[in-house]
């Protein structure tokens, strides 16, 4: 099991109400980190964990395009203070927290998932509320989908059977549509449903621009894909994850020895009397 942790503990800070601790610290997100993280240890009983967080420096996507994740609001500050605790908390139930300067946890989660593509008795899950992920899955990974009201498990089937293309292809479709979030450009003027339309007609971004008839775009969406191949490019690179970062973890390293003792003394320290007894910690922790 490969957590996004960032994606996950944002999803928990603006999806649960406002908690605190005794002292005021607010708890929400790790709250809601941690019940989603236990929901999923439950069902898939991993034998490896990992858990993925961004660093503050700049990445090798912002050195190749200033504008990226430009227009991004910084973390709030009921947020940013929780983000210690959910990778002590991450740490104590088990999971391996990495973190890779120079790369971003997306990065980490590619790396971590063709780790275990290369095992032979391996099947890999990355959790992740973040779509970007879904170009990861193999028929060796899934992706959880973390959604509001039920997950949705993406293997190559499903994923092909809700978007028309395959994993691997959806990198092209992000370098047309681009992506407001990351403030990655694409090409302007092409959204999802003709991105999509477009590289399951063509192949890719590179089979679109070797057709003369693009994929059999209209005369205004031909003019927009022409003037925007450079940024399409440029797209592409921006949105394919790597799954090369040097994590600097092995698959034994990784090994699930289950909830350290220091867990329980979390759970107090937060005010978590319900979590200590999901948990089976006693009075004594």
């Amino acid at each position: 099991l490969v957590v996004d942790g960032n994606s996950i503990l944002n999803r928990a800070f603006y999806g649960i109400r406002p908690l605190t601790a005794g002292d005021g610290t607010p708890t929400n997100a790790v709250y809601g980190f941690v019940t989603i993280l236990k929901k999923h240890l439950d069902s898939l009983s991993p034998d490896y964990l990992a858990c993925a967080f961004d660093l503050k420096a700049p990445t090798f996507r912002h050195k190749m395009y200033d504008g990226y994740k430009a227009t991004r609001k910084p973390m709030p500050e009921d947020l940013a203070v929780q983000l210690p605790w959910a990778k002590k908390v991450a740490a104590a139930m088990g999971f391996t927290v990495i973190e890779c300067e120079g790369w971003e946890a997306d990065d980490v989660l590619g790396t971590i998932a063709a780790m275990g593509d290369r095992e032979d008795d391996v099947h890999s899950y990355i959790l992740t509320g973040d779509r970007d992920s879904l170009q990861l899955i193999t028929e060796k990974t899934s992706v959880i989908l973390v959604k509001t009201k039920e997950d949705i498990v993406y293997d190559p089937a499903r994923f092909f059977e809700d978007y028309g293309v395959t994993p691997e292809q959806f990198v092209d479709v992000k370098a047309l549509m681009g992506d407001s979030s990351d403030n990655i450009p694409g090409v302007p003027g092409i959204g999802e449903k003709t991105a999509l339309k477009l590289i399951a007609a063509c192949g890719g971004l590179d089979g679109l621009y070797a057709d003369e008839n693009m994929g059999g775009a209209g005369k205004s969406a031909k003019e927009k894909l022409c003037a925007g191949k450079d940024s399409a490019y440029m797209s592409q690179k921006l949105a394919k994850i790597s799954r090369e970062a040097p994590v600097g973890v092995d698959m034994a390293s990784l090994e699930n020895h289950g909830c350290d003792k220091s867990l329980a003394e979390i759970f107090a320290r937060l005010g978590f009397s319900g979590l200590m007894k999901r948990f089976d910690f006693g009075e004594d922790g």
